[in-house]
């Protein structure tokens, strides 16, 4: 449910999404070095896949969504990482709409930055162990705010669609727990082999 289709959203709301979406775009992409471009690909590539692995909830199907991890990985790029993602799950296999892309990319990388800054911030205080359950944390807290913001979204394109905002938000409470391990794991190997992947991409420079 988190790649929401056309037709369903009201105009104010995929206008705010997409405006969103292009600034977070347009600011990463302003910023991005070389160097990162492979870094930026592989998750973009890891997101795309995860995605594509659905399991149904009832009426409607939830997936892995992994922008928690993305976000501790990318920070800011992780709005063009899943821009392209999402815009190749939508042409190549119908994965949520072509009107409403700019609204599910907010709605998936908007929690990514967050989870990405929140990470950044605790990373020098904590230890590798600790380091490990703040991943598990923050990849439960990506699929948590991705639920919300695509709940909201619905409430605020009519009432109609309610029941479907709160199945939304029901449908991607498992969907937290998964998230949590995989991104735990995630963490702790990568701190073992590949620390420096945890640091986020800086952006700071033009």
């Amino acid at each position: 449910m988190a790649h929401m289709p056309d037709g369903i959203l009201s105009a104010p709301v995929l206008i705010a999404g997409g405006t969103v979406a292009l600034a977070g775009i347009a600011w990463a992409l302003r910023r991005l070095d070389a160097d990162d471009i492979p870094r930026t690909a592989l998750v973009t590539a890891a997101f795309f896949v995860a995605a594509l692995i659905h399991f149904p909830v009832g009426p409607t199907s939830v997936h892995l969504i992994l922008n928690g991890l993305t976000g501790i990985m990318l920070s800011w790029t992780a709005f063009p990482a899943i821009a392209i993602a999402l815009l190749l799950q939508a042409v190549l296999f119908g994965f949520g709409g072509i009107v409403t892309l700019g609204v599910n990319i907010t709605v998936m990388a908007v929690p990514a930055v967050l989870c990405g800054c929140l990470f950044q911030g605790l990373r020098p205080r904590l230890s590798a162990r600790a380091l490990t359950l703040a991943g598990g944390i923050l990849g439960a807290l990506g699929v948590l705010l991705t639920a919300l913001f695509v709940a909201g979204a619905l409430a605020l394109s009519g009432r109609e669609f309610l029941p479907a905002a709160k199945l939304a938000l029901l449908a991607h409470l498992p969907v937290m727990v998964i998230e949590a391990a995989v991104s735990a794991a995630a963490v702790a190997f990568l701190g073992r082999v590949r620390p420096e992947l945890l640091t986020g991409i800086k952006t700071g420079h033009a």
